[in-house]
């Protein structure tokens, strides 16, 4: 059969010589196996022997450590979750109301060479953070160490957690956070849809240093960075974002082309730009039509991830402000998509994308 290639297809290659009875052709290979194995104990350097032997000893070591980090008391457990690519490690602190590991312990799990790896580490605490009816309330930490608002993908990959760990039906939650109550709902068909609240758009409140522009907002604010003008809008989604379609004279309908665009030169420029004094996230947007756009975020404390929950619903409410999309549209991140949705009715996002499981384990305090 001719290769899809276009190069000659090589024949098959018998399992075993012609005629030759399978057992035997097997026993021979396990053979030259073993006096392969010999000779290379024969020969090998007493160096090399005992380095085989160190490592091991160092391989058992590990497994010993494992094993007792494992029955450790205080040991904690977690749980990796990942939604779009955006990751946390997730621990369940329901039975206390202080966070079991500390922001140092934090940032060194998120390191993804020296540690599990994550976007942040994400607690289930007890309710009553925001108000008493509450079913649990979140905090975090950053890959850095430093404590957000909240997040909304990372809310998404809690609210399937705390359902998993209950063993609960398709839900909607009432979730305290440092930027107010929020409220996900797991679905059966595992997404998970977050009404993420109002967008604020008070310059003061976001907060940045701009003048209003628009309706009491930041629209198409100038903002200077690394010598050029560029046109921004300020939204809070309880966290503080830059949305951003390009320098002037150059944001033209379509906006940024993001696949080609240098996020980890600007994305820090933005991050610590002096309009935003509590820094902020940054939104990178192409519009490919009213109904879709594209964007690469750069996150405040954690740099350019796969994904950004409240920087989507931030970016669609910007779009809108700017003319530039429908009110329900389609954000297509680095890690796929999110569908959001700014109701004119109530005036609240909704955000709707999909938080799995990824490995569960132990770790030290």
């Amino acid at each position: 059969e001719p290769s899809t290639t276009g190069t000659p297809a090589r024949p098959h290659r018998a399992a075993h010589p012609p005629h030759a009875p399978a057992h035997l052709f097997d026993s021979l290979i396990q053979t030259s196996r073993d006096m392969s194995a010999s000779a290379s104990a024969l020969v090998a350097p007493s160096a090399v022997r005992g380095l085989a032997s160190d490592r091991a000893v160092h391989r058992a070591g590990a497994r010993r450590r494992c094993v007792a980090v494992a029955a450790a008391a205080d040991a904690v457990k977690f749980y990796k979750y990942q939604g779009l690519g955006n990751d946390f490690v997730l621990v369940d602190n329901r039975d206390s109301s202080e966070m079991k590991l500390s922001s140092e312990r934090c940032a060194q799990l998120c390191d993804r060479n020296f540690g599990i790896g994550a976007d942040g580490v994400i607690f289930a605490m007890p309710p009553g953070l925001v108000q008493k009816d509450e079913d649990y309330s979140m905090r975090m930490y950053n890959s850095d160490g430093t404590e957000p608002e909240m997040c909304g993908n990372g809310i998404r990959c809690l609210a399937n957690f705390v359902a998993e760990m209950d063993g609960a039906d398709p839900k909607a939650y009432k979730v305290g956070t440092l930027a107010g109550l929020i409220q996900p709902e797991v679905r059966a068909d595992g997404q998970v849809s977050v009404d993420m609240g109002e967008p604020t758009l008070d310059p003061p409140k976001v907060p940045c240093t701009f003048e209003a522009t628009q309706d009491a907002a930041a629209v198409r604010a100038k903002m200077e960075v690394d010598g050029e003008t560029w046109l921004v809008t300020a939204v809070s989604m309880g966290n503080p974002h830059c949305v951003t379609f390009g320098k002037e004279g150059e944001c033209d309908e379509e906006g940024i082309k993001v696949d080609s665009f240098a996020l980890s030169h600007y994305g820090p420029m933005f991050e610590k730009h002096p309009a935003f004094p509590a820094k902020t996230n940054t939104e990178f947007t192409e519009v490919v039509n009213r109904n879709y756009v594209k964007m690469h975020v750069w996150e405040r404390g954690a740099g350019a991830t796969l994904a950004c929950g409240t920087g989507a619903c931030a970016t669609v409410v910007a779009a809108v402000l700017e003319g530039r999309t429908e009110r329900k549209c389609t954000v297509e991140l680095p890690g796929g998509p999110l569908e959001i949705e700014w109701r004119e009715s109530d005036n609240r996002v909704i955000m709707t994308g999909p938080a799995e499981l990824v490995f569960d384990g132990a770790v030290a305090v």
